[in-house]
């Protein structure tokens, strides 16, 4: 999961600029993987869906996972065979627990909040302090 999100927010700074988004965002995706931190933003949700279509993980007309993009991210990003799948599996249980909300942006959001408590209930969750590790290192 460390390389995913690093590889995931890679777009970060670019939809940053784009959506001219505040601080209180930028806290939020800092605190992504903390399970205590509430994601409470619809910003938030906006910044996760500007990142996915940075990386061609949508279907843009509808905006819903692109299950085989989002498999080869996931691969290309360090998970195994069985593991993309699941990962793209958890994304769209997610997403079909969701799908009743119009509002794109919150339901990213919440997509996310869902994706978010199946990976700490596996224990995958990576720390941010990995991923900045990780991200300093590449710099």
């Amino acid at each position: 999961m460390k390389k995913l999100s690093i590889g995931f927010i890679k777009t970060l700074d670019t939809c940053k600029k784009e959506l001219n988004v505040g601080e209180n965002v930028m806290q939020e995706m800092q605190n992504f993987w903390r399970e205590e931190y509430d994601l409470v933003h619809r910003d938030t949700g906006c910044m996760i869906l500007c990142m996915a279509t940075k990386h061609d993980l949508l279907h843009i007309e509808e905006y819903k996972l692109h299950h085989a993009k989002s498999e080869d991210f996931a691969k290309t990003h360090g998970a195994d065979e069985d593991t993309a799948k699941q990962l793209v599996a958890m994304l769209h249980e997610c997403e079909k627990q969701n799908e009743a909300q119009n509002d794109y942006c919150m339901r990213a959001l919440d997509v996310a909040k869902c994706f978010r408590t199946k990976i700490h209930g596996l224990k995958w969750a990576p720390t941010m302090e990995d991923i900045l590790e990780e991200i300093m290192i590449e710099v």
